[in-house]
């Protein structure tokens, strides 16, 4: 197997792009499968989801050893992107980029932000990943399509997936390579076990379950029989160098913080699992300690100075979250008393009185006034944007917030007043009536997910409001 070249400065890190002409066709499969090969071989490959997405980062992180980073023209200015992809690539033999959706496939028909303007932004070839269900010679003329659709892509191969036989393989092979000269790196079988089930309008985030690391090895046992892992690698090294702006530098870096700075506990277990690393690290650039607890395994809430509750399923652990009684009750008390908390998604909905479930109601926090329900589709799904209409303790009013949602919840009853919702929707469904951003005392919890690296003054203002509640108290812990 052809080693790949040392990542030397200037020179570009190999890389590819896995896209697809829609969602559902194996892009996570692939890039899953082609992560742990090379992975298996002794190469270090840096792992990015294009899109706002958590489920399918944390199967790419898992199979990678290391964290996923997300790339989202919408979110992020494409400077930073340039920055965030410079800096993870760095010293690394390789880089996959999952794409989100179809290959061009954006919010409007410009494209900006589809996964091909990310292809170009990065100078990386586009390995494409073709459903192969009940089609041969029609596949050639949808990739002519694909190919002259924008002559700036560099197509550079193409993966089958759920082939038939071999002699259908051959038939896609030969229709494709002869009608449109873009190769045909591989080809899988339709599989008679498929190990990553999907949920959620994706695949199952890895700690729900004990298997997350069979199903890889049994992914990558499926690329290393039936992918050319030699002739993708090659491929990859056709990657463009692409210039570094001014702001292509490290965009989280820990910087000097006075001694003794805040702690900020992050709820993270199976119920509160959606968490972008960059906001993780960008909470701990702007000086904070970060500690992490768990409402399903700890009876108490350990000594912070400031709440960060992240997405996730709260809703498939309702009955042991009301168990867990103690940990509610501290989580109300601290919250009345003036604890800066950030909440997104599950956060909002453990904060707020109970979960409306088809079996019984499960109480939660009771912090925030609203009753929550679900429904079999999702309520709020895709980008948002939000404008903070009134002074926030972490955004300044007159704010606009670049975001996306995807819930099942719905608010049933809402027991507050207007006033308290901070945020009114320009794009996106929210909590209520064209409305998000519930605003009490310290918290803020909202359905909108918001990333560092496109909304970077959020971290400091949680952090500075976390520095302050800590030496507001200090005195009362001195007595």
């Amino acid at each position: 197997m052809k080693q790949a070249p040392p990542n030397k400065q200037n020179t570009p890190t190999p890389g590819i792009v896995v896209a697809a002409l829609r969602g559902g066709s194996g892009k996570t499969i692939f890039s899953v499968g082609i992560l742990a090969a090379l992975r298996s071989l002794g190469r270090s490959v840096a792992p990015f989801k294009k899109g706002p997405d958590y489920i399918d980062a944390g199967w790419l992180a898992m199979a990678a050893g290391r964290p996923c980073y997300n790339l989202d023209t919408f979110l992020i200015d494409r400077d930073v992107i340039l920055g965030s992809y410079h800096t993870h690539t760095r010293n690394c033999d390789f880089s996959i980029i999952e794409g989100n959706r179809g290959l061009y496939d954006c919010i409007d028909t410009k494209g900006e932000t589809s996964t091909a303007e990310l292809a170009k932004l990065l100078g990386l070839p586009v390995v494409l990943c073709l459903d192969a269900t009940k089609t041969t010679r029609t596949m050639a003329a949808v990739m002519q399509g694909i190919v002259a659709f924008d002559t700036d892509v560099h197509i550079g191969g193409v993966v089958l997936n759920r082939v038939a036989g071999a002699r259908h393989q051959s038939i896609l092979t030969r229709s494709i390579e002869e009608y449109t000269g873009v190769p045909v790196l591989g080809a899988v079988p339709k599989l008679r076990k498929q190990g990553f089930p999907e949920r959620h309008m994706g695949l199952v985030p890895t700690p729900e379950h004990n298997w997350a690391k069979p199903a890889i090895d049994a992914i990558r046992d499926v690329a290393e029989q039936h992918l050319d892992l030699e002739r993708i690698q090659t491929l990859a090294e056709t990657a463009a160098p692409v210039s570094r702006s001014d702001r292509s530098v490290p965009p989280l870096s820990i910087t000097n913080h006075p001694k003794g700075g805040p702690c900020i506990g992050i709820l993270k277990d199976s119920a509160f699992q959606f968490y972008y690393p960059e906001n993780l690290e960008a909470l701990e650039a702007a000086g904070a300690k970060l500690v992490y607890t768990s409402p399903l395994t700890d009876s108490h809430i350990p000594p912070v100075d400031g709440l960060y509750i992240g997405g996730g399923f709260p809703e498939t652990h309702a009955q042991e979250l009301e168990a867990n009684k103690t940990f509610r009750d501290e989580l109300k008390h601290l919250a009345a008393d003036g604890l800066p908390i950030y909440a997104e998604c599950g956060g909002l909905m453990y904060l707020g009185e109970k979960l409306h479930l088809k079996e019984a109601d499960f109480d939660m926090a009771g912090v925030l006034p609203a009753v929550f329900g679900f429904s079999n589709r999702p309520q709020g799904h895709g980008y948002t944007i939000v404008r903070v209409d009134t002074e926030t303790p972490y955004f300044p009013k007159g704010t606009t917030l670049l975001g996306h949602e995807f819930h099942y919840s719905s608010v049933i009853e809402w027991k507050g007043s207007r006033e308290k919702l901070a945020f009114s929707m320009q794009r996106g469904t929210g909590f209520f009536q064209g409305k998000d951003g519930i605003c009490v005392n310290n918290v803020l919890a909202t359905y909108t997910h918001i990333h560092a690296l496109g909304t970077p003054g959020w971290a400091p203002a949680l952090v500075l409001a976390a520095r302050q509640f800590k030496k507001a108290k200090a005195p009362l812990l001195r007595t």
